[in-house]
């Protein structure tokens, strides 16, 4: 069953930003997510707020009340509908198993992210609530950025996998023939929302292009 915009107005979903390159994705699933209607905890690390600012000339203040007004008047988001948590605010909502997210994506991921949360480690809030969401058997998504990947990263992802993390590195396809960077973000943004059963509208779906030419009938030779 296709998921519809009032269903995505009762999940929560945890972002967390972590140091790697592509902080373009985790904004735009950001946006993306409260323009579905989605409750969004957002986490970001100290490195993220460099990677911020270099890729996208983007500030994260220290202060996530400032953080939170900055990005909710960007995004357009309702009263409450956006809240962000420092690293080490042990007492927010998805560090414990008793007010866990629906769901959580970490994006761009770190190895040492990732590997952190393979190995079961808390030592700030981002491992903490992926720590929550493994064990409350709620849906984490990994978006690791890092090419080439090492037997250890592999090795790593592996082990989550096995738990039912989704690890979605962001790759691109290019059959929907893109024309812009931002294209390309949206791919992967599309398939994150995919996974969460949040509805979307970033790119046509595989044969739906075909499936519309199609019915259109061809020219008739003798007109």
């Amino acid at each position: 069953m296709t998921p519809t915009a009032s269903q995505s107005a009762h999940k929560t979903i945890a972002v967390a930003l972590t140091g790697a390159s592509g902080m373009p994705y985790g904004l735009r699933l950001v946006e993306c997510l409260l323009s579905a209607g989605c409750r969004v905890w957002l986490l970001y690390s100290q490195v993220a707020q460099i990677v911020a600012r270099q890729e996208m000339d983007v500030a994260l203040p220290a202060r996530t009340e400032e953080v939170e007004a900055q990005l909710g008047a960007r995004f357009k988001a309702a009263a409450g509908q956006l809240r962000v948590f420092g690293r080490e605010e042990w007492f927010a909502p998805p560090a414990s198993g008793s007010n866990p997210p629906d769901a959580m994506v970490v994006c761009p991921c770190t190895m040492g992210t990732l590997a952190s949360i393979a190995a079961g480690l808390a030592g700030n809030l981002i491992e903490r609530a992926a720590d929550v969401v493994i064990k409350e058997g709620r849906k984490l998504i990994l978006v690791p950025r890092e090419t080439p990947f090492s037997a250890l990263h592999l090795e790593n992802m592996l082990r989550l996998a096995r738990m039912g993390v989704v690890i979605l590195p962001p790759n691109p396809g290019f059959y929907h023939h893109p024309k812009t960077v931002d294209d390309l973000v949206d791919f992967v943004v599309a398939r994150i929302l995919d996974q969460l059963a949040v509805p979307h509208a970033l790119m046509a779906r595989w044969g739906e292009a075909q499936a519309a030419a199609e019915v259109i009938p061809a020219p008739s030779s003798h007109q």
